[in-house]
């Protein structure tokens, strides 16, 4: 036989379970003690994290075979060009990147302590108009120097978009479990972990944003020089027989010349000195010349 009591005891015990499993299921239950308040939170946290977590590995695993990847290069190049005209060559330089549908990023122009005016420019221009644009701007006078490269960040982008995703459903997360939190210490401290998971998410998208525009707009650094101006090739200016012989008649006419001004110029005095010396000698033979017998009376 059967004890009756066991029967009885069997029922309680059933009816307990019943109470308490409806007691754990309510949702809407939290602990009235501030301990048990802190207590929920980081449970809070880790349940969002995992169920983030559990959605992303959800994903991957129900996910079809990726499609092929699309390369992102970083292209950068610097150029050095000697041009006649500086400013002429810069405009030209400026309708070049903005016909390709790019601009210029930065400009300055100096003078050297000869007068030599330089100027650099800093161009960016979409990646699939890079190599045309720069053969126009090399084309632009004599290339004196040039480098270029070329860095491949397709897995940095790639990881970049996968940490936003993630970091995106996280913050999701978070803000449900804010809106199920009925007690004022939950809501603090859920606003604290939203607001940090928030601002990782804005760094992740600036770091998008600057590898998007690094990889679809190329940058050219270019640096316009003035050509120097060319000195004028020496002659040979050694006299030759002919020019001796021009020379030599040049100074003999000239000479001829002179003389002919010094006589011009000495010919009255020469004619008052020769009456005079006529004069004198007259006078000096008149008194040497002695007096002729019978002239006495």
């Amino acid at each position: 036989m059967r004890h009756p009591v066991r029967p009885a005891l069997a029922g309680l015990l059933l009816a307990a379970a019943l109470v308490l499993t409806g007691c754990s299921a309510d949702g809407t239950s939290y602990s009235s003690s501030a301990g048990d308040a802190k207590a929920d939170v980081p449970g809070m946290a880790r349940e969002a994290a995992g169920s983030a977590g559990a959605k992303d590995s959800a994903g991957q695993g129900t996910a079809k075979a990726p499609a092929l990847t699309v390369s992102h290069i970083i292209r950068t190049a610097s150029l050095t060009v000697q041009v006649k005209d500086v400013p002429q060559a810069l405009g030209e330089a400026r309708t070049t990147a903005e016909n390709a549908g790019g601009y210029v990023g930065n400009e300055t122009t100096t003078r050297d302590s000869r007068g030599h005016e330089r100027t650099r420019l800093v161009l960016r221009v979409p990646t699939d108009r890079y190599d045309e644009v720069l053969n126009d701007l090399q084309g632009a006078g004599k290339l004196l120097a040039r480098t270029s490269k070329a860095q491949d960040v397709t897995d940095q982008v790639v990881d970049v978009d996968s940490r936003i995703k993630s970091q995106r459903a996280s913050v999701a997360r978070v803000r449900e479990l804010m809106d199920r939190a009925t007690k004022i210490g939950d809501v603090v401290a859920l606003e604290g972990e939203l607001s940090s998971r928030e601002a990782d998410l804005e760094a992740l998208l600036a770091q998008q944003a600057s590898l998007k525009d690094r990889t679809s707009l190329a940058t050219i650094t270019l640096s316009l020089t003035r050509t120097p101006v060319k000195k004028a090739v020496a002659k040979d200016d050694s006299p030759g027989f002919v020019d001796a012989l021009s020379g030599g008649w040049h100074v003999f006419v000239t000479m001829l010349r002179w003389i002919a001004l010094a006589l011009g110029a000495a010919l009255p005095f020469a004619a008052l000195a020769a009456l005079l010396a006529l004069l004198w000698w007259k006078l000096v033979r008149r008194r040497r010349t002695p007096a002729q017998p019978g002239s006495e009376t």
